[in-house]
């Protein structure tokens, strides 16, 4: 079994020098932190200073002043791991500061909820799905033992993506339920989509990631991108040296390009297909490829999912695939920061915010034209959009090649980040809009 990395925040054991320790040898046996760090404490809204305007943190405390002891509720269906949980993780804390109760809880059920739940997800972003007695009766026992469960009693409830949807027959006349979707919602299969509108429509309000994604509702729609904490282990500065580190144990050459995909071992994430694209491009310009997420021990398909990326890869040394935990934040955020070229070449996606963690490390990003990925990537500024296996080969040839275009494509999107996409900027969305439901000027 591999050691445990140091539980130190930037510090990593060194590598033994012996023949395993040769590139080849670690990228078969690489070396993963199999204990969680001790997390660092959350940031103040001083913190945040230098790297966002002053007087927008000023707006963000006179906004939130109207609110002071007011009680929000945020629910979802994961407590580790996935852009919801990481969010609120971090936006809870500054609502705390800002003296906004802020409580988060998760709904809970047995296997049979989550396989309903995962289908339910491959129907509403456009996969096929026959809907059966069996499977409701499943989901709504489930959400009827949340809703003996949880305590409900908030100014504002807010419900993250379809799976406690059903949770706001628990509303009161004084209360607002806002309901916050997450996935690529433009073609939704219509049998689950006709099940679940019908408590949609109870909410006050709908926020979506992506215009795109929006739906003939009878209740108010507002377009909210998902945000990034410069501050979190996933997207601060790193020291060059614990880079270096990192992509040893790991078994990566930093003295050779790399090209990433950070993402869960997901279909729709394609990663066989970056693989694909990879073998294209190697052709004519050397490189490694790294795949590294997290999530398969917990989900049969990405079992499955991660077998396919293997037989892709045949007995290239070159192709580094890394089964990573949910603590690996620092790893990731290091293996981003060594990459020359990120790929995020995903089937469909409610927003990407792996490609905005990349654009915020000023890399130069190939991401495919589905979902809230253009909402990040302006095709030859922000980074370059693609449409297929080739596309994606063609691109990553083409900024290996072309570093000085490359370097400004990376400058770019990391300007459009601090502009639009920062945690900062998502909370004051949430006070204005909190503020605007319950009446506040």
């Amino acid at each position: 079994m591999s050691q445990p990395l140091a539980k130190s925040d930037t510090t990593l054991p060194q590598p033994a020098n012996t023949q395993e320790g040769t590139f080849v040898e670690r990228r078969k046996r690489p070396r993963i932190a199999i204990e969680p760090r001790n997390p660092p404490p959350p940031p103040s809204l001083k913190d945040y200073e230098g790297i966002v305007d002053s007087a927008d943190l000023d707006e963000i405390r006179w906004i939130a002043h109207q609110l002071r002891g007011k009680s929000i509720k945020l629910i979802n269906a994961t407590a580790l791991g996935g852009t919801i949980a990481d969010t609120l993780n971090r936006i809870i804390p500054l609502l705390k500061e800002l003296e906004i109760q802020a409580q988060w809880d998760v709904i809970t059920g047995g296997n049979d909820f989550y396989y309903v739940n995962k289908a339910f997800l491959g129907a509403l972003q456009g996969g096929a799905y026959q809907l059966t007695p069996e499977v409701l009766d499943v989901y709504v026992a489930y959400i009827e033992q949340n809703r003996q469960r949880l305590d409900f009693g908030a100014d504002i409830v807010v419900a993250h993506d379809f799976q406690p949807v059903a949770l706001v027959q628990s509303r009161t006349q004084h209360q607002k339920w806002l309901w916050r979707c997450h996935i690529d919602l433009s073609n939704p299969h219509p049998d689950v989509w006709g099940f679940f509108r019908p408590y949609i429509e109870r909410y006050d309000a709908a926020i979506f990631s992506s215009a795109a994604f929006a739906k003939n509702l009878r209740i108010p729609q507002y377009l909210f991108y998902p945000s990034l904490d410069p501050l979190s282990e996933m997207n601060k500065p790193l020291d060059d040296e614990f880079v270096t580190r990192v992509c040893e144990d790991f078994g990566i050459d930093r003295k050779r390009p790399i090209v990433t995909q950070i993402s869960r071992f997901e279909r729709g994430k394609d990663p066989a297909g970056v693989v694909q694209a990879y073998k294209l491009a190697k052709k004519y310009v050397d490189c490694q490829l790294v795949l590294a997420g997290s999530g398969v021990n917990e989900d049969p398909e990405s079992k499955l999912v991660l077998d396919q990326v293997f037989e892709e890869a045949g007995d290239d040394p070159d192709v580094i695939v890394l089964n990573l935990p949910p603590w690996s934040s620092l790893e990731m955020n290091a293996l981003q920061q060594a990459s020359d070229v990120i790929v995020q070449k995903s089937l469909q996606e409610g927003f990407g915010l792996t490609v905005t963690e990349a654009l915020w490390k000023s890399k130069p990003v190939i991401g495919s034209a589905v979902g809230g990925i253009p909402a990040q990537i302006v095709h030859k500024i922000t980074g370059m959009l693609v449409h297929s296996i080739e596309g994606c080969a063609y691109q990553i040839r083409y900024l290996l090649t072309h570093p000085d275009f490359a370097h400004q494509l990376g400058r770019n999107g990391h300007e459009h980040v601090k502009e639009n996409l920062l945690i900062t900027r998502s909370l004051k969305s949430w006070l204005v809009l909190c503020s605007s439901l319950l009446g506040r000027s």
